[in-house]
């Protein structure tokens, strides 16, 4: 080969890198106008523009990123959205909660003071008065309880505890509240130590709002407790035998301030529910409802022996 051969082959060579290297600057200066334009774009708001790009693009990894970052962004404006209407149906609901029994109590002591009622009539308003106002607590607590909770404020001790023995305590507490509601029972927990790292008091919590929920909710005569694990987690059954849950209304029932026009949430806050919810996740837990109308509903916890 002549030297006037291998010239004309490094310039042909060349012109080939060089025209392979403009055409990519060329692309890549396409590319970074496009980027420009979609990030002006994303930020006057259109978080539905997305960047094209090839495979082989110097600017591909980029274009990726700011795809899914405007895709997260959309996921968090929607939540927020989501959370700000929670907030406004949460606001509209509480004032009605909260109203409603003011209002009924500020009425009852109103005649016990002007001596509308007297005798036998006003011990009675006395007692109704009472009951309200223990109802007006019960709601607030529970109301701050779920505020701590949402903004994850609450603070938590988790020890290692035999969860059958915590178990028997609490379910003790319950059993005059139970046979006084003209309830039957049944307890299903065992002898043996079954040992779990948890939080006592949210555990306590957890139980309460449960037994609760069935001797205001659920319209039946039997409660059945039941604790059984295995070598990786522990089981919590809370049934009864009453007028039971609507299919379409079970998944929902764990959502704040919700009660159903149909089943037996219709009454009470539409909090404590949700509360016990936030505090099994806290365990890294489970909670999950089945219920066949005017048969019987279950909730069953699931805790995993390793926290």
């Amino acid at each position: 080969m002549g030297l006037t051969e291998f010239f004309i082959i490094v310039c042909a060579v060349l012109l080939i890198v060089v025209f392979y290297l403009g055409s990519k600057l060329y692309r890549t200066k396409q590319q970074i106008s496009l980027i420009q334009e979609a990030v002006t774009d994303i930020k006057d708001g259109n978080l539905n523009r997305k960047i094209l790009t090839k495979e082989n693009d110097m600017t591909k990894q980029i274009c990726y990123d700011l795809n899914t970052i405007t895709t997260d962004m959309q996921a968090t404006l929607i939540n927020q959205r989501q959370s700000e209407k929670a907030y406004k149906r949460l606001m509209t609901s509480l004032s009605h909660d909260v109203k409603t029994p003011l209002t009924s109590l500020v009425g009852y002591l109103e005649a016990i003071e002007k001596n509308i009622v007297t005798g036998k009539e006003k011990d009675e308003y006395i007692q109704v008065a009472i009951s309200k106002a223990h109802s007006l607590k019960d709601f607030t607590e529970r109301l701050f309880e779920w505020v701590k909770l949402d903004a994850r404020e609450q603070l938590f001790h988790f020890e290692v505890y035999d969860i059958n023995e915590l178990s028997r305590s609490i379910v003790a507490d319950w059993i005059i509240v139970i046979e006084n509601n003209n309830f039957d029972y049944e307890i299903n927990i065992p002898e043996t130590q079954c040992l779990v790292r948890i939080d006592a008091n949210s555990y306590t919590r957890i139980l309460n709002n449960l037994f609760q929920n069935v001797i205001a909710h659920s319209k039946g005569t039997k409660l059945i407790f039941d604790l059984y694990e295995d070598e990786k987690q522990v089981t919590i059954k809370v049934s009864d035998n009453g007028i039971g849950i609507p299919s379409d209304e079970q998944s929902h029932i764990f959502e704040r301030m919700y009660r159903g026009d149909k089943s037996r949430m219709t009454t009470g806050a539409g909090l404590g529910l949700s509360i016990t919810k936030e505090l099994v996740a806290v365990h890294n837990g489970t909670i999950d409802v089945k219920s066949v109308l005017k048969n019987h509903t279950i909730f069953t916890i699931i805790f995993p022996k390793s926290l």
